[in-house]
């Protein structure tokens, strides 16, 4: 591990108290690159695909990432530093249920404030302790043109309403996250944030590894991963993804994005 304890307990406090923590130059850049070498023929195909069906926003899309290598990297989902400081916030024996992608692009736009999961129990109009967690890292650097994560502190233990009455008080600000190749967020997928638009002609992907509370499941996202991935994988990995759907190959399976509802 990268961080000891207290430092490790720093960053849980962090994400507790203010709905995330950034770890700065965490993964390795070089890797991240491959990753993004990797990831743009899947993201034309993709766009060729679901071209008008932009649910997230004008040219901004959603890719889930095909659980086989270079995506299926360990030393990315398994992270000790990752997994100690997500123990922290959403309990023991949690799960990994979440690989995915979200890139805009040239011509894409503000999005609406939102967060990326609704309340336990809205009836008591009140928020519960984290139940999931969205770690964020992006495949190129983050700059103030191509789109930078605005998001908010401390709303994910507010009522939506009540946070956006802060907001518009100016109570609480936007603030927006520029993030180098390498750098981590964890979060909670609570606090209220948005995606800016690209205004350059690079797309900007931003990868997310969900993990949750192991009682926790969202039919619209999972990790289907290939046999014969799956005999290669750890014994802690094949923990962290025991709830998911193993299939003989990614082939056989439909591709298209089940995961349309995501604002809340």
């Amino acid at each position: 591990m990268r961080y000891n304890k207290s430092e490790i307990e720093q960053f849980s406090h962090e994400a507790l108290t203010q709905g995330q923590c950034v770890l700065r130059g965490h993964f390795p850049a070089e890797k991240l690159r491959r990753w993004n070498e990797e990831f743009q023929p899947l993201l034309a195909s993709h766009v060729e695909r679901e071209r008008g069906n932009e649910n997230r926003g004008s040219n901004r899309y959603y890719v889930t990432l095909p659980f086989v290598a270079p995506f299926a990297d360990e030393e990315i989902f398994a992270d000790p530093d990752v997994l100690a400081i997500v123990e922290n916030l959403v309990g023991r024996d949690f799960v990994m249920c979440q690989l995915a992608s979200d890139t805009p692009l040239k011509g894409s736009d503000y999005q609406e404030l939102h967060r990326d999961a609704p309340p336990l129990f809205p009836e008591l109009n009140a928020e519960t302790p984290s139940f999931q967690l969205a770690v964020n890292f992006p495949l190129v650097d983050v700059t103030e043109e191509n789109g930078p994560f605005e998001t908010t502190y401390g709303t994910h233990l507010l009522t939506k309403e009540e946070g956006l009455r802060r907001l518009e008080s100016g109570e609480i600000k936007l603030e927006k996250l520029m993030m180098k190749t390498g750098d981590l967020m964890i979060r909670d997928v609570r606090a209220i944030h948005r995606g800016t638009p690209n205004r350059t002609d690079e797309p900007r992907p931003m990868c997310v590894i969900g993990y949750s509370r192991r009682w926790l499941f969202r039919p619209e996202v999972s990790v289907r991963i290939p046999r014969a991935t799956w005999e290669n994988l750890s014994e802690k990995a094949k923990h962290l993804l025991r709830f998911n759907p193993r299939v003989e190959t990614l082939d056989e399976i439909d591709t298209r994005e089940v995961y349309q509802a995501f604002a809340y």
